[in-house]
């Protein structure tokens, strides 16, 4: 039964699913996100969030997802779709601003997805934060992970400055650890 699903969802014509994608999610080991982001990288991560957040008043998350699960994969479920999901899971949406701001990898598909609350989008193109994916993709090409996620909040730092400018009282509403998923 499994297996005539699997059959007949990596034979679709329209494109939903390639037999590509199924297995590089299926052999994508959960243990390869500690390679690319080993306990160092992860708290400069931390630490460059809560340098970032200090200013301006907006939140920043970063979360990393090896793979996909099978489900997810029948459900042709995109990068952007399950960056969308991560946001609300990790409740970066929960700010009084309405101005949270998610960088999510997916790094089976290696794919990175900027995810943004409300106010914040409509007051940045979406051309902006395909402009930044693509710096952080270009370092992830190289192996650089660490410094793609770096330059990744050092360019919506860069942003949010400008658009929510630091209050007196800076409240940090959401955490700045990074996400492993």
């Amino acid at each position: 039964m499994v297996a005539a699903v699997l059959v007949a969802a990596v034979l679709q014509e329209d494109g939903k699913m390639k037999i590509g994608r199924l297995f590089k999610h299926l052999l994508y080991p959960p243990w390869l996100v500690r390679c690319k982001f080993p306990p160092a990288s992860l708290k400069k991560i931390e630490q460059a969030i809560q340098q970032s957040e200090t200013q301006h008043s907006a939140e920043i998350r970063f979360a990393v997802e090896s793979s996909l699960s099978f489900f997810e994969l029948l459900q042709n479920t995109t990068c952007f779709d399950r960056g969308v999901d991560v946001f609300s899971e990790l409740r970066v949406w929960d700010t009084e601003q309405n101005n949270g701001v998610l960088i999510y990898l997916l790094l089976a598909d290696r794919t990175i997805e900027i995810i943004a609350d409300r106010d914040v989008n409509k007051k940045v193109d979406s051309k902006e934060w395909s402009r930044i994916c693509g710096v952080m993709e270009s370092l992830f090409r190289k192996k650089q992970f660490e410094t793609g996620v770096l330059k990744g909040i050092e360019e919506i730092t860069r942003l949010l400055i400008t658009l929510y400018p630091a209050q007196v009282e800076n409240i940090n509403e959401l955490s700045n650890k990074p996400v492993i998923l």
